[in-house]
């Protein structure tokens, strides 16, 4: 969020100063869970990966997912995970736990060529640093279907599906309930 972002607090409804309020909570959270994520083991990031997909509805139960990660670590995939429920398909990872160094194309074409070597076709390619345009071109070429997250999309998504966060505090915003007030007969 930078100036242009934020609403003047003296021009703005109380609801946008909320709203403005809460987007900038959320992103200096992003930040902060970004730069815990740096820090910790290559073997719990990848524990924490594992758990977020669970959380976001992939590979069945947590011990399911668990089973999966770390077991391959040939030619570039850290883990196997279920796309669904019943395992109809099956999603390669990739977790890199970088703390500054894009993830450039060749990192991505080794993961490709590593899921073609499986036959499989569609992977997850997740690091705490950021991907290269070279490497986000490349991926919009193949026919394979892989997905980019990098640090800050996977702040967010673990922020959304409560992984490694907690509420502080709620604030229900209310508003008049026309209905009830309806006195037509």
């Amino acid at each position: 969020g930078g100036a242009k972002d934020t609403v003047d607090a003296q021009q703005s409804t109380p609801s946008e100063a909320l709203e403005s309020a809460y987007e900038n909570l959320r992103d200096s959270l992003v930040d902060e869970l970004l730069a815990k994520l740096k820090q910790c083991s290559p073997s719990f990031f990848e524990r924490i990966v594992v758990e977020l997909l669970v959380k976001m509805g992939y590979g069945g139960s947590r011990v399911d997912a668990g089973k999966a990660i770390g077991k391959s670590g040939d030619g570039g995939i850290d883990g196997i995970i279920k796309e669904d429920k019943l395992g109809l398909d099956v999603v390669y990872i990739q977790a890199k736990r970088w703390e500054s160094n894009p993830v450039g194309r060749p990192d991505v074409m080794q993961f490709a060529g590593a899921l073609q070597g499986q036959r499989a076709n569609k992977g997850i390619f997740i690091t705490t640093s950021r991907f290269t345009d070279d490497a986000r071109g490349y991926v919009s070429q193949i026919g394979s279907k892989i997905v980019l997250v990098d640090g800050p999309h996977l702040s967010r998504l673990m922020i959304g599906h409560d992984v490694g966060v907690s509420t502080v505090s709620l604030y229900p915003v209310k508003r008049i309930d026309t209905d009830y007030f309806d006195e037509g007969i």
